[in-house]
């Protein structure tokens, strides 16, 4: 059973439980996934706005990179702290702070005068996202068990692919309703009345802790925030700038992120041989499922976004498609991975890693025929040669967001869920950025390499790199399938999902 706390969640101490389910518990995962949605749709939707932008508000190139990079950037920041805060003080209050402040920044935005008021506002957008996102996933742990938190994760993985697959859909379309001058500053405006909605139920209906000492802030080791967001900063940066900041003296920072995140290990271990509560408890890493799981999602990631990079790229610049029909030539994609995460949260329970690698392989076969179709159709054509090429993927993908998500939780308590979720959710933003600078580094040389003449040839390239990554993905799930198959305890850390691994 989900344990329902019912003391209010200010101040420190105890907290009264009472060992049953939440009879709201449904009602409350569709507030989490409404708002979950909006801020990771908000990763992808600007992209088709960047022209729209660019022109309304006279904006740079490197102004507008930091309109997409600053948002992922603050958004990675925030997760792991935003995640222990809330797993120590309070989910419904960090996700309710987080929504607030959500919504009030995509106002900032939508309202942005200049370039540099736009660029601020996306920073704050982004913490937001980052103390909400962790927020979800915890929730999850928190209110469900067994079953039907494999149905539940299964819903966030819809979530997740569908809000990233679906951004340049929704971008373009109302850019189209609203006009190219004014149209950006509604891919901002739209998630105001959701923002306010989502607040008012998660008010009512999102449980209170469930576990029975709430830390004080004095306990939420801030110099170890301080060192992991250092080294989360150093790593994300050139990433995300691979484009803008020229030259090679970026990558000097990815030693100083090591020594940072080296540091941090150390001052952890620290924390816990003293009696103290770390960050992240380390002990988390020894658990292979919850590992294991995390480089998959790392991997895959890398793979999965960067695909939506180079097909935006590919329909509107290199065929000339509108911003809308870009999107729509997208949307096979998003539609397979909603069927695909679906059927993943329905059956993760009973075939385990098995679904996560044959998804895997999904999307391997997927984008190997967007490579052949791209290769054998070119023009405006390609469009729809693409259309079954994307399904398979989509399907894949929806069998492997959702599924893995709910096994690398599985062994882990639900009092430490916010933090593993945020170190989860980390893992994807800093594969997102790496396969999106490996994959365009590749994109664009061949770009240049033809003088923008062909797009077909780049596009096959960047595609192979997403390849690769997912096949990486692959190799780290397979190691995991190979490992001997025991039963994970029912209740496991009180309320845990019985999957046999």
């Amino acid at each position: 059973m989900a344990t329902v706390a019912v003391a209010p969640e200010e101040g420190c101490g105890t907290v009264t439980q009472r060992d049953e389910p939440d009879p709201r518990r449904w009602q409350a995962l569709a507030v989490c996934l409404i708002a979950g949605f909006i801020t990771l749709l908000d990763v992808s939707i600007v992209n088709v706005a960047l022209p729209s932008i660019r022109e309304g508000l006279g904006a740079s190139e490197s102004e507008i990179q930091w309109v997409l990079s600053g948002y992922a950037l603050t958004f990675g920041l925030a997760l792991v702290p935003a995640g222990r805060i809330g797993d120590a003080r309070g989910r419904r209050m960090m996700f309710m702070t987080g929504l607030a402040l959500f919504t009030g920044a995509s106002a900032l935005c939508g309202a942005a005068q200049t370039s540099q008021w736009l660029v601020l506002a996306r920073l704050l957008q982004g913490i937001a996202g980052g103390i909400l996102t962790p927020q979800v996933s915890a929730l999850i742990q928190q209110m469900f068990s067994g079953r039907e938190r494999g149905r539940a994760f299964g819903m966030f993985g819809t979530v997740i692919g569908i809000s990233t697959a679906v951004g340049p859909l929704l971008g373009g379309l109302i850019i189209k309703v609203f006009g190219a001058e004014e149209g950006w500053r509604w891919v901002f405006y739209v998630n105001l009345p959701i923002g306010i909605l989502a607040f008012a139920l998660a008010w009512r209906l999102l449980p209170g802790p469930d576990h029975a000492h709430r830390a004080c802030l004095r306990e939420l080791d801030p110099i170890g925030v301080l060192l992991l967001g250092s080294g989360v900063v150093s790593l994300l940066l050139p990433l995300v700038e691979e484009r803008q900041w020229k030259g090679p003296a970026k990558w000097l920072l990815v030693p100083v992120a090591a020594a940072f995140f080296g540091v941090f290990v150390l001052w952890e271990i620290r924390q816990g041989r003293h009696g103290r509560k770390p960050v992240v408890d380390l002990a988390l890493f020894k658990v292979r499922s919850y590992t294991l799981g995390l480089l998959v999602m790392l991997f895959y990631f890398a793979g999965f976004t960067s695909i939506f990079f180079v097909f935006t790229l590919f329909f509107q610049s290199g065929l000339g498609y509108s911003a809308l029909l870009a999107g729509v030539a997208i949307t096979p994609f998003a539609l397979a991975s909603a069927v695909g995460a679906s059927i993943g949260g329905r059956l993760v329970n009973r075939f385990g890693h098995t679904l996560v690698t044959g998804g895997l392989v999904l999307v391997a076969v997927g984008l190997g025929g967007a490579i052949l179709a791209v290769y054998e159709v070119p023009g405006q054509a390609a469009g729809w040669a693409l259309v079954a090429p994307l399904v398979c993927a989509g399907l894949g993908s929806g069998m492997v967001i959702s599924p893995n998500q709910t096994l690398t939780l599985a062994e882990v308590p639900p009092v430490q869920g916010g933090a593993a979720g945020g170190v989860l959710q980390t893992g994807q933003r800093i594969g997102s950025a790496m396969g999106i600078a490996a994959v365009g580094a590749v994109f664009f040389s061949q770009l240049a390499a033809v003088h923008g003449q062909d797009w077909a040839g780049p596009l096959r390239h960047g595609l192979v790199v997403s390849v690769g990554f997912v096949l990486a993905a692959f190799v780290v799930a397979f190691l995991d399938l190979r490992k001997e198959r025991t039963p994970v305890p029912a209740e496991a850390g009180r309320g845990g999902t019985r999957v046999t691994r």
